[in-house]
C-alpha cells in the first residue's frame, strides 16, 4: 500500500468511527457490534503505526490513549475559573434574587439552572475547530494541562463538524466517572483485594491524573458541558451558548431549565431532589445563572465569585440508625473488612442494612462500639459509610472495640503489614474464603471464562472436598459432578465443556486468574506482552520486573 492509498483509508476509516462514535454517545444507539468497531479502530491503528505522517491530532485513535506524560504542565487560564457562593437555604436564595434585582435596577430578568455535577471541571480550548489544550481548574487562576488525557473521553469532541463557531473558544464543563462504571472499578478492586475507591469524584480527578493516558481511556470517563467563553461567540444568553455548544456535537445534560423568576427556580430544585439520584452520575446541587450575559457582566465579580450566580447545595442525606453488630469478612487474598450491622434504615431510596467501617484505623477514629447510635451517609450516593457516632445516646455501660486478633473463619493470627491499614489471615491454602474466593476469581469472565460455574456450585464442590484449589477444577469428572444437587446430564456435560474450553483463554487471562495480589488485569496484560510465559515471569528478577512499563 502507498501512502495514497493509506490516506484514503484512514480518512474513510476515521469518518466511520466518528460517525459511529457520535450515534453511541450521543444518540445511545449503534449499528454495528463492539467487536466490528473494534476492528476498524485497530485497522486505523495499524494504518497509523505504518505512516506516521498521516496520524492527525483529531484522529480516533487519540480515545484509546498511550501517550505517557511525566510532568503536567502548569498553565494560565484564560478566563479565569472562579468558585461560586454556596447556599443550602431558600431564604439565601431570595436573598441572591433581591441582590440581582438591585444590580440590575429596572431591567426584566431571567434565571438559567442546571444541576451541579459532582466530577472534575475542565476548560477546553478549540482553535479553527479543533481541541488544542484540556486544563484541570487547579487554583482557579492556573491549572494543569492534561489534554492527552481529555482526548480519551470519547464525549469530548477532537474536532467540530461543520457549523458556526469561532475560531477561538473555550468550552467548560465536568468529567466524571459514571455509577456504573465506578461500581464496575470497585468490583474489579475487590476481586483483586484490594480496598475500594471511596467516591466516583476521587476518582475521576485520580484518572485524569494519570501518566499513561491508556489507562485514563479504560475508566471511559464522560464530560458534561455548561459554559461557553470567548471574545465575540455570537450568543447574547447563556441558554444560547448552552444549545450552541449542543448543536456542535458537544455532550450537554438534558437537565438543564430556563426560569423566569425565583419561584420557578425554587420549583426546579424540589423537583430534582430525588429526580437526580436516578442519573447516571453524582449530583450534589442545582447552580442558577442570570441568563442574559450582558446583565452578566453589569453585575460583575466579587474577589471570589461571580454575582450572577450562586450554588444551591442538597444536604447529604443521612440517617440515624442502631449498630447491632460488627462482623468481619475475609476476602480471598485474605484481607479483613470489618462490617457494621444496621438495623434496616432507609437512605436515599434504598434499604440499608450492613455499612463497610474498613479497617481497624477507622473503627478508632469513630470510637464505635455496638449498641451505639449511628449516622450513615451513602458515600458519593453509592456507598453505605457510618460517619458519626451519636455518643449522647450511648449507653453508660458500653465498652470500647476489641478489634479482633485471629481469623473469624479459620483461627490464624492476623497479621497487619507495615504501612497498611488492613489486617490478613495468612493462611491462603486452609482458610476456605480465600479458597473459595481464588477459585471463584479464577473462574470469571475475564479470567478463565468458565460460565457454568457458579458460588453455589464451587461451594459445594468445596465442601464434598473436590475442589480445594484452582488446578482441581480440571480433575473433575461426570460422576462427581453429576452427583451435586441441581445437575442433570446436560448441565453435568456443560460444565466440563466449560472447563475444557477454558483451557484455550490467552496467558494474561491465565495470569490474571491466578489471583497474585496487586496483578490485576492491565498488570496482567503488560507483564504477560513483556515475559510471553510463566516460566520467565517465574524467573524474573525484581530489577527485570520494574524494567516492565507500568510496573512499579
Amino acid at each position: 500500500m502507498n501512502q495514497e492509498e493509506a490516506s484514503k483509508e484512514i480518512s474513510s476509516l476515521s469518518q466511520k468511527i466518528n460517525y459511529y462514535n457520535d450515534l453511541y454517545y450521543q444518540k445511545d444507539t449503534s449499528e454495528i457490534s463492539d467487536f466490528e468497531f473494534d476492528k476498524l479502530l485497530e485497522r486505523l491503528i495499524e494504518l497509523e503505526r505504518a505512516f506516521p505522517e498521516l496520524k492527525k491530532d483529531d484522529s480516533p485513535s487519540q480515545r484509546v490513549g498511550g501517550t505517557i506524560t511525566k510532568n503536567f504542565e502548569t498553565v494560565n487560564h484564560r478566563y479565569p475559573m472562579l468558585s461560586l457562593g454556596n447556599t443550602y437555604s431558600k431564604e439565601d436564595l431570595e436573598e441572591f434574587d433581591k441582590r440581582v434585582a438591585k444590580g440590575l435596577g429596572d431591567e426584566p430578568y431571567e434565571y438559567f439552572c442546571e444541576l451541579k455535577f459532582d466530577g472534575v471541571a475542565l476548560s477546553l480550548t478549540y482553535e479553527n475547530g479543533k481541541l488544542v489544550r484540556g486544563v484541570t481548574r487547579g487554583d482557579g487562576t492556573r491549572g494543569d494541562d492534561i489534554t492527552n488525557n481529555v482526548r480519551t473521553i470519547r464525549t469530548v469532541p477532537l474536532s467540530l463538524r461543520d457549523g458556526d463557531y469561532p475560531d477561538f473558544f473555550e468550552a467548560r464543563g465536568e468529567a466524571f466517572l459514571p455509577k456504573e462504571m465506578f461500581l464496575k472499578l470497585n468490583k474489579e478492586r475487590e476481586e483483586q483485594g484490594e480496598e475500594l475507591y471511596a467516591n466516583a469524584r476521587n476518582t475521576a480527578s485520580g484518572s485524569l491524573k494519570m501518566q499513561d493516558s491508556s489507562m485514563v481511556a479504560r475508566r471511559k470517563l464522560d464530560c458534561y458541558l455548561y459554559s461557553m467563553n470567548g471574545e465575540d461567540i455570537g450568543v447574547a444568553t447563556h441558554e444560547e451558548a448552552i444549545l450552541k455548544l449542543q448543536s456542535l456535537n458537544f455532550n450537554i445534560s438534558p437537565t438543564f431549565k430556563k426560569c423566569k423568576n425565583i419561584n420557578e427556580v425554587l420549583a426546579y430544585i424540589a423537583e430534582w431532589e430525588t429526580k437526580r439520584l436516578e442519573l447516571p452520575l453524582d449530583t450534589d446541587g442545582i447552580v442558577i445563572k442570570v441568563n442574559s450575559i450582558q446583565q452578566q457582566h453589569k453585575l460583575g465579580f466579587t474577589a471570589k465569585s461571580p454575582r450572577w450566580a450562586i450554588a444551591y447545595k442538597y444536604k447529604s442525606e443521612a440517617a440515624v440508625t442502631l449498630l447491632q453488630d460488627i462482623t468481619y469478612q475475609v476476602g480471598r487474598t485474605g484481607a479483613i473488612t470489618p462490617v457494621a450491622e444496621l438495623q434496616p434504615v432507609l437512605l436515599a431510596g434504598t434499604t440499608v442494612k450492613r455499612a463497610s467501617l474498613h479497617n481497624a484505623n477507622e473503627i478508632e477514629r469513630l470510637d464505635i462500639r455496638v449498641g451505639d447510635m449511628v449516622f450513615v451517609e451513602k458515600g458519593g450516593e453509592i456507598i453505605p459509610k457510618v460517619t458519626h457516632v451519636d455518643t449522647s445516646k450511648r449507653k453508660p455501660d458500653s465498652e470500647r472495640l476489641k478489634y479482633i486478633t485471629h481469623c473469624p473463619e479459620c483461627g490464624t493470627e492476623l497479621v497487619r503489614y507495615e504501612g497498611e491499614a488492613v489486617h490478613y489471615c495468612t493462611n491462603a491454602l486452609g482458610c476456605p474464603p480465600q479458597i473459595k474466593g481464588k477459585i471463584e476469581h479464577f473462574i470469571q469472565r475475564k479470567a478463565m471464562n468458565i460460565d457454568s460455574l457458579g458460588e453455589r456450585t464451587i461451594d459445594m464442590l468445596y465442601q464434598k472436598g473436590l475442589v480445594t484449589s484452582p488446578a482441581d477444577l480440571y480433575q473433575l469428572t461426570y460422576d462427581q459432578i453429576f452427583e451435586l444437587e441441581g445437575f442433570k446430564d446436560l448441565s453435568t456435560k456443560n460444565l466440563l465443556e466449560g472447563i475444557k474450553n477454558s483451557s484455550s483463554v490467552p496467558f494474561e487471562s491465565v495470569l490474571f486468574a491466578l489471583g497474585i495480589r496487586f496483578v490485576g488485569k492491565t498488570v496482567a496484560e503488560k507483564l504477560a506482552a513483556h515475559f510471553k510465559s510463566i516460566d520467565a515471569l517465574a524467573a524474573a528478577t525484581y530489577d527485570e520486573l520494574i524494567e516492565v512499563p507500568e510496573i512499579g
